[in-house]
């Protein structure tokens, strides 16, 4: 597998972007702002197959929020996702950033522990942060996602 940059002349993998978060204004919105990676893996016939993402938004001048991390369905629990994040801290940290945030919804359990697992902490809860700017419901793991979970690590 190999993670790179997205080419400036390259399409978003909107379908994976999607996969994290369903709004696609709010999704392309953020992705003119940041800067995107993508995971590829070589296919059996030597073409490169997209299997993840993952999108670095500048926040502050120390400070880049990691927005976006999706990983395809038919490769979850492969590893994939832990490696996307370590390359966004690695990137981070390369770039001269000194802390990465990220937000995610109280209802993204596996999502929580895999950031967890990788260094961050939990710093706050902005509540009925889902409800406020996405028109529509959003459920998962049969829990309601309401709220947006802060976390942060110092590099």
């Amino acid at each position: 597998m190999n993670i790179r940059k997205l080419n400036t002349n390259e399409l978003y993998p909107m379908e994976l972007l999607l996969l994290a978060d369903p709004s696609r204004a709010i999704v392309e919105e953020y992705v003119q702002r940041g800067h995107c990676y993508i995971a590829e893996q070589n296919t059996e016939h030597n073409n490169k197959d997209v299997v993840g993402v993952y999108v670095l938004l500048p926040t502050r001048p120390s400070t880049v929020e990691l927005v976006n991390v999706a990983v395809a369905e038919e490769h979850h629990g492969k590893g994939i996702g832990k490696c996307l994040v370590r390359h966004a801290l690695e990137t981070a940290k390369s770039l001269g950033y000194s802390t990465v945030e990220l937000g995610t919804g109280n209802s993204s359990i596996g999502q929580l522990a895999l950031y967890q697992k990788c260094g961050f902490r939990i710093v706050g809860i902005d509540h009925n942060f889902f409800v406020r700017h996405y028109p529509e419901p959003i459920f998962e793991n049969e829990i309601q996602c309401r709220d947006m979970v802060r976390l942060s690590q110092d590099l």
